[in-house]
Protein backbone atom coordinates (compact mmCIF):
# COMPACT_ATOMS: atom_id res chain seq x y z
CA UNK A 1 0.00 0.00 0.00
CA UNK A 2 1.31 3.71 -0.76
CA UNK A 3 0.00 6.87 0.18
CA UNK A 4 0.27 9.49 -2.29
CA UNK A 5 0.28 13.25 -1.27
CA UNK A 6 0.24 16.29 -3.25
CA UNK A 7 -1.31 19.60 -3.56
CA UNK A 8 1.61 21.51 -1.03
CA UNK A 9 2.94 24.73 -2.20
CA UNK A 10 4.05 28.34 -1.11
CA UNK A 11 0.88 30.62 -0.44
CA UNK A 12 0.93 34.31 1.42
CA UNK A 13 -1.12 34.61 4.44
CA UNK A 14 -4.89 34.59 3.96
CA UNK A 15 -4.21 32.58 1.37
CA UNK A 16 -5.73 28.77 0.32
CA UNK A 17 -4.34 25.22 -0.45
CA UNK A 18 -6.11 21.74 -1.38
CA UNK A 19 -4.43 18.76 -0.80
CA UNK A 20 -5.09 15.63 -2.09
CA UNK A 21 -3.82 11.80 -1.14
CA UNK A 22 -4.46 8.56 -3.14
CA UNK A 23 -3.67 5.53 -1.51
CA UNK A 24 -2.99 2.56 -3.76
CA UNK A 25 -2.53 -0.91 -3.72
CA UNK A 26 -4.28 -3.94 -2.97
CA UNK A 27 -6.96 -2.55 -0.51
CA UNK A 28 -10.19 -3.79 0.95
CA UNK A 29 -11.10 -1.14 3.01
CA UNK A 30 -9.97 1.54 5.42
CA UNK A 31 -10.97 3.05 8.88
CA UNK A 32 -9.53 6.43 9.19
CA UNK A 33 -7.51 8.53 7.01
CA UNK A 34 -6.42 12.29 7.85
CA UNK A 35 -4.01 14.99 8.05
CA UNK A 36 -0.90 15.52 10.36
CA UNK A 37 1.54 18.09 9.97
CA UNK A 38 5.00 18.95 11.40
CA UNK A 39 5.86 22.47 11.67
CA UNK A 40 10.03 23.65 11.90
CA UNK A 41 11.06 22.41 15.27
CA UNK A 42 7.65 20.92 16.06
CA UNK A 43 6.78 17.91 16.77
CA UNK A 44 4.36 16.01 14.17
CA UNK A 45 0.36 16.56 15.61
CA UNK A 46 -2.82 15.79 14.29
CA UNK A 47 -4.98 18.50 11.97
CA UNK A 48 -7.69 16.31 10.98
CA UNK A 49 -9.43 13.08 10.53
CA UNK A 50 -11.94 11.49 9.21
CA UNK A 51 -13.49 7.76 9.74
CA UNK A 52 -15.17 5.77 7.00
CA UNK A 53 -18.19 6.66 8.34
CA UNK A 54 -17.54 10.44 7.85
CA UNK A 55 -17.45 11.39 11.53
CA UNK A 56 -14.45 14.06 11.58
CA UNK A 57 -11.95 15.22 13.91
CA UNK A 58 -9.85 18.80 13.80
CA UNK A 59 -7.24 20.43 15.59
CA UNK A 60 -8.81 23.41 17.54
CA UNK A 61 -6.08 25.26 15.90
CA UNK A 62 -7.59 24.64 12.10
CA UNK A 63 -11.68 24.51 13.19
CA UNK A 64 -13.14 26.74 10.68
CA UNK A 65 -10.71 27.23 8.63
CA UNK A 66 -10.03 23.52 7.05
CA UNK A 67 -12.09 21.03 5.93
CA UNK A 68 -11.72 17.21 5.02
CA UNK A 69 -13.12 15.12 2.61
CA UNK A 70 -12.79 11.83 1.69
CA UNK A 71 -13.74 9.75 -1.22
CA UNK A 72 -14.27 6.23 0.10
CA UNK A 73 -14.41 4.55 -3.74
CA UNK A 74 -10.93 6.33 -4.75
CA UNK A 75 -9.47 5.68 -1.50
CA UNK A 76 -8.70 9.41 -0.96
CA UNK A 77 -8.46 12.15 1.56
CA UNK A 78 -8.37 15.99 0.80
CA UNK A 79 -7.71 19.00 3.02
CA UNK A 80 -9.19 22.42 1.62
CA UNK A 81 -7.22 24.85 3.70
CA UNK A 82 -8.23 28.39 3.96
CA UNK A 83 -6.80 31.30 5.65
CA UNK A 84 -4.25 30.12 6.11
CA UNK A 85 -1.28 31.47 8.28
CA UNK A 86 2.61 31.61 9.06
CA UNK A 87 1.99 29.14 11.63
CA UNK A 88 0.58 26.79 9.72
CA UNK A 89 3.36 26.31 7.89
CA UNK A 90 5.09 22.70 7.83
CA UNK A 91 5.23 18.93 6.02
CA UNK A 92 2.00 18.30 5.63
CA UNK A 93 1.78 13.52 5.97
CA UNK A 94 -1.84 11.61 5.20
CA UNK A 95 -2.27 8.66 6.74
CA UNK A 96 -4.53 5.68 6.62
CA UNK A 97 -5.19 3.62 9.33
CA UNK A 98 -6.92 -0.06 9.82
CA UNK A 99 -5.83 -0.41 6.25
CA UNK A 100 -6.66 -3.74 5.36
CA UNK A 101 -5.86 -5.07 2.11
CA UNK A 102 -6.50 -8.57 0.51
CA UNK A 103 -4.60 -11.70 -0.07
CA UNK A 104 -3.30 -10.69 3.69
CA UNK A 105 -6.03 -9.50 5.43
CA UNK A 106 -4.40 -7.98 7.74
CA UNK A 107 -4.64 -4.20 9.36
CA UNK A 108 -2.35 -1.87 9.12
CA UNK A 109 -1.53 2.00 9.42
CA UNK A 110 0.24 3.70 6.50
CA UNK A 111 1.95 6.98 6.22
CA UNK A 112 2.32 9.05 2.74
CA UNK A 113 5.45 10.79 2.26
CA UNK A 114 4.70 14.42 3.20
CA UNK A 115 4.20 17.39 1.26
CA UNK A 116 5.53 20.77 2.41
CA UNK A 117 3.18 23.86 2.72
CA UNK A 118 4.95 27.15 3.14
CA UNK A 119 2.83 30.21 4.32
CA UNK A 120 4.56 33.92 3.68
CA UNK A 121 3.53 36.70 5.95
Amino acid sequence: VQLQASGGGLVQAGGSLRLSCAASGSIFSIDDMGWYRQGPGKQRELVATMSRGFSISYADSVKGRFTISRDNAKNAVYLQMSSLKPEDTGVYYCKADGVITTGTWAQRNYWGQGTLVTVSS
